[in-house]
C-alpha cells in the first residue's frame, strides 16, 4: 500500500516544540505543504520499527479491563497489578514537589497544567504539599535534563515528578532523581527505566489507534481511502497510533495515505484539497484532534461530503462535529492524568502503596455522548478537553474558561 508523507521543514529544536502527547500548538507554522512536490516522500513500511505486537496486544486487552477505583474519579482508578511499596517514604511532614515538564507549549498540555496546579491548591490546603517547585523545558531534552540535574543538586526536593521530553534522551536523568533516594513519578511519556515509584498514563497509543481504525473500518467498504493526518515522526506514543491503525487498515483492505503536518491548518487544507481532487476521500483519520477543524472545511470548500472521521476529545472538534453532523469520533489521551500524580504523592506520604505502573481509562467520546461533553463544558475555549476532569476542583469553570495559567 502507498503511503506518502509530507517532509518537515524545521528541525532540532524546531521539531521539538511541537512534541506532544496528544496535540501540538496550532501557531505552529513553517510547513511546506502536500501540493509542493519537493514536500513529498514516499517511504514503505515506516511504522515497522514503532510496531509491537505484544505491546498491540496488552493494550488492546486493556481497553476492555476492568479498572478499580472510585467509579466517579477516573483520575485515581488503575487496572491491578503489580504496587509500590512507599512505607520507607511515610511522612506527616508537608512535601515539597520538584516538577521537571517537558512544557506547556500546546492547548492539551495547558488543560492539564491549569488542572494540576487547582488540584495543587487543595493538597496545599491540606498540608500534604507545601510547595511545588517547577521547572519548564520548553519541549527541550537538554533543558530537562540541566532541570532534574538542579533539582538533584540543590537537595531540597521531597518528592521528584517527571513529565519526559522524550523517552531514550531523559531516561539517564530520571535514573539519577532515583537514585537520591526520593520517590520519583513519572507521567504522561515513559522512560527506559523501571526505577520510579509509579509511571502513570492513560492506555496508551495502540489502544488509540485500534479504537480509531476499528471505528472507521465498520463505517467504510473495503477499497476506501483514508487520509492520515499525523503531527511528526519519532514520537512514540504518536508512532504506535499509526502502527496500530495502519495494520487495521490494511488487514481490512482500506486505502490509507498518510501524512506529517505540524498541525498546521494551511498544510492540512491543502492536503485534503488535493487528495479530494484526485478523488473520493471517505475517511480522516488523525493521531491528535489539532487541526480537526481545518480538514472539515476543506471538505467544505470543495462542496463535497463529509467524511467519517476521527478527531479528539478538544472542544473546537466536538462542536465542529455536532454543527456539522458528520459520522466521527473523539479519542482521548485522557487529559485528567495531571491531576494523578500529586495524589500520588499524597498516597506515598501515607506510605500507602502504589500501581508501579498506573494505567488510566482511556474512553472514547462517541456521538451519543458528544451532546453531554458539550453541555457540560458549555463556555470552555476551543483548546479545552472535555475530559480534563477537574469539575470538582477550586476556580471550576472559571479558571479553565479564562486559561489561567501558572
Amino acid at each position: 500500500m502507498r503511503r506518502t508523507h509530507v517532509k518537515s521543514v524545521l528541525a532540532g529544536a524546531a521539531v521539538l516544540a511541537v512534541l506532544t502527547a496528544c496535540s501540538t500548538d496550532d501557531s505552529g507554522g513553517g510547513s511546506d505543504t502536500a501540493g509542493n512536490d519537493t514536500a513529498e516522500q514516499e517511504t514503505e513500511g515506516s511504522s515497522d520499527e514503532w510496531f509491537v505486537q505484544a505491546d498491540y496486544d496488552e493494550q488492546m486487552e486493556q481497553m476492555s479491563a476492568t479498572f478499580s477505583g472510585p467509579e466517579d474519579q477516573p483520575w485515581l482508578q488503575y487496572i491491578e497489578g503489580p504496587t509500590t511499596d512507599t512505607s520507607q517514604w511515610a511522612t506527616q511532614e508537608s512535601q515539597k514537589v520538584c516538577f521537571a515538564n517537558a512544557s506547556i507549549s500546546n492547548p492539551w498540555r495547558q488543560t492539564g497544567w491549569i488542572t494540576m496546579n487547582q488540584q495543587l491548591e487543595v493538597l496545599q490546603e491540606s498540608k500534604v504539599i507545601s510547595e511545588m517547585e517547577t521547572r519548564d523545558a520548553g519541549d527541550d531534552d537538554n533543558q530537562q535534563i540541566a532541570d532534574i540535574d538542579y533539582f538533584i543538586s540543590e537537595g531540597n526536593c521531597d518528592v521528584f515528578i517527571i513529565s519526559p521530553n522524550s523517552t531514550a534522551a531523559l531516561t539517564p536523568a530520571v535514573e539519577r532523581a532515583c537514585e537520591t533516594g526520593k520517590p520519583v513519578i513519572v507521567f504522561d511519556r515513559g522512560v527506559e527505566t523501571d526505577c520510579a515509584a509509579t509511571f502513570i498514563h492513560p492506555i496508551g497509543g495502540y489502544a488509540w489507534g485500534i479504537a480509531t481504525a476499528e471505528f472507521l473500518v465498520d463505517n467504510l467498504e473495503e477499497g476506501d481511502k483514508v487520509v492520515a493526518l499525523r503531527i511528526l515522526p519519532g514520537v512514540d506514543v504518536l508512532e504506535t497510533r499509526w502502527a496500530a491503525a495502519e495494520k487495521i487498515f490494511e488487514e481490512n483492505g482500506i486505502e490509507a495515505v498518510d501524512y506529517f503536518t505540524e498541525a498546521n491548518p494551511e498544510t492540512i487544507k491543502s492536503i485534503i484539497t488535493d487528495e479530494i481532487t484526485k478523488g473520493d476521500v471517505a475517511g480522516v483519520w488523525m493521531d491528535a484532534g489539532d487541526g480537526a477543524v481545518a480538514a472539515i472545511e476543506a471538505f467544505e470548500d470543495q462542496g463535497v461530503d463529509y467524511p467519517v472521521m476521527t478527531g479528539e476529545d478538544e472542544m473546537s472538534f466536538l462542536r465542529k462535529w455536532e454543527e456539522t453532523g458528520l459520522n466521527g469520533l473523539a479519542p482521548v489521551y485522557s487529559n485528567f492524568q495531571w491531576r494523578t500524580p500529586l495524589l500520588a504523592v499524597e498516597m506515598i506520604a501515607k506510605g500507602e502503596p502504589v500501581p508501579t505502573e498506573w494505567v488510566l481509562p482511556q474512553v472514547p467520546i462517541t456521538e451519543e455522548e458528544r451532546a453531554a461533553f458539550l453541555e457540560a463544558n458549555d463556555g470552555m475555549p476551543d483548546g479545552h478537553y472535555a475530559k480534563f476532569g477537574g469539575e470538582d476542583l477550586p476556580g471550576y469553570p472559571e479558571v479553565w474558561q479564562e486559561r489561567q495559567i501558572p
